[in-house]
């Protein structure tokens, strides 16, 4: 009887290759928030992670890079910043989307229509074609520090095609194309003053993006703006602001020119000056008798002589036409007292006024305003303006800015020893500072009477 077959016994493995297959790690999944790393297809390395956004939502952020070393580095610099609660915004909205949707639906429902055209223009002409490509979550410091020092240096005419949009044979020499178009460039350069404007602009643009949790901070912020030189405002001596308006009596607007350079108001304020926002302090049986002449009133012994401007809407222009508005700022709207002087000035423009309407028959539209045309409609704010600058030529002063008749007033009641605080609200300004800084020229008689009291320091005489 044969013996039955059995298998062989397997032979033992050698030590070592039992010690290599022990040290071999076991196959883990990847833990959770780690990221990954991968190659696409057109060679750039990609890096995904889970991040935390401001509004403490997660999602997948994705970083890009030539090399797996560029992307690791900011995969785990996202890392660090999820150990740490710092939030990463994730969006790809490029910048000049969002200063879109910011001019649109933040600054245009409560700004001025002025301010609103002022922004709108620096984000067209300078904003957009600087950073409008960048993405808004990677808009850095130094980015916007490049740009700043990039419209500082760039010719305003070459960039914006100014002079190419000019005739070539137009019959007036200072019409025609005269520089850029024709090779010449005119270094028409931006002020400080542009350029420290649309750092405000962007730095108000990113800050709303803050708000509304697209960025986690305002980079804008980390840029010094640049420094410019204090702009001297000019204003109009004692003496001229009195031949000036000597020459305006004979203009049919002589009460308005009167009324900006006497109480300070803004050329809004003025044109948009109602009657009723005119208190004459007068009974009926006053208006009844017209000029008083500082007789007083029997029933509320009224002189006639004194007057309060309530200033409660503006006039502007605006792309649908003209429109009344409220004042700029919250103390804009102010109560200013008369004096004696313009009171008189303001009684007979009215009664001129009242001349005009009966010339004026059934052309006359009535609109209740203090200033107007000739047949009652509200006056040009642009037609004004030219107005005011040939009364500057037939009276032989400075040709200066209708607007500047408001820095001669404040400069005038500083000269003669009016407090700031009483200046600054005659004019409406919110804030003190805005007040002082009109007055760089009224400062230094200030200085050079109070260095006169150490005049004896100098003078001849023996030394104690």
């Amino acid at each position: 009887m044969t013996p039955p077959i059995t298998a062989a016994p397997a032979e033992e493995p050698e030590e070592p290759q039992r010690r290599a297959r022990s040290r071999r790690p076991k196959r883990t999944r990847r833990a959770n928030g780690e990221g990954t790393i991968y190659q696409r297809k057109d060679g750039l390395y990609a890096a995904q992670v889970y991040v935390t956004q401001p509004d403490q939502t997660r999602k997948r952020a994705t970083v890009y890079g030539k090399t797996w070393d560029e992307v690791h580095d900011e995969l785990v610099r996202l890392k660090n910043n999820e150990r740490q609660g710092i939030p990463t915004p994730v969006s790809s909205t490029p910048l000049g989307d969002y200063l879109d949707y910011w001019l649109e639906h933040v600054v245009k429902p409560d700004a001025r229509p002025a301010t609103y055209r002022s922004y709108e223009l620096s984000v067209r002409l300078y904003l957009k074609p600087g950073l409008g490509k960048k993405r808004l979550n990677k808009l850095t410091a130094p980015d916007i520090r490049v740009w700043l020092n990039t419209v500082r240096e760039t010719c305003l005419c070459c960039a914006q095609g100014k002079d190419a949009k000019r005739p070539k044979d137009h019959k007036d020499p200072q019409k025609r194309q005269r520089c850029c178009a024709i090779g010449q460039c005119c270094q028409s350069y931006p002020s400080p003053r542009t350029v420290q404007y649309l750092h405000a602009i962007l730095r108000s643009a990113l800050q709303q993006a803050v708000r509304d949790d697209l960025l986690a901070r305002n980079v804008a912020k980390n840029v010094r703006a640049p420094k410019g030189q204090r702009r001297q405002l000019p204003s109009l001596s004692a003496s001229e602001a009195a031949k000036l308006l000597r020459t305006a009596r004979a203009d049919r607007l002589h009460a308005l020119y009167a009324v900006m350079l006497g109480l300070g108001l803004r050329r809004g304020e003025a044109l948009g000056l109602r009657w009723t926002d005119v208190e004459f302090n007068e009974c009926e049986n006053c208006r009844g008798l017209g000029e008083l002449k500082g007789v007083p009133c029997s029933p509320c012994g009224n002189t006639g002589q004194t007057a309060v401007i309530h200033v409660r809407q503006t006039l502007q222009r605006t792309k649908d036409g003209l429109r009344f508005l409220g004042t700029k700022t919250q103390r804009s709207t102010r109560d200013i007292a008369v004096p004696g002087s313009l009171v008189k000035v303001l009684r007979e423009h009215r009664k001129r006024q009242m001349a005009e309407r009966l010339a004026a028959g059934e052309r006359w539209r009535e609109h209740y305003l203090v200033f107007t045309t000739s047949i009652g409609t509200p006056i040009e704010p642009r037609n004004l303006n030219r107005s005011f600058a040939k009364l500057c030529d037939a009276a032989g002063v400075r040709r200066v800015r209708l607007h500047d008749l408001r820095h001669t007033c404040a400069s005038l009641l500083r000269a003669r020893g009016v407090d700031l605080s009483a200046i600054q609200d005659i004019l409406g300004h919110e804030e003190y500072r805005t007040t002082a800084d009109f007055y760089i020229d009224v400062k230094l008689d200030e200085q050079r009477k109070a260095l006169q009291t150490l005049d004896d320091l100098f003078a001849d005489g023996p030394l104690q």
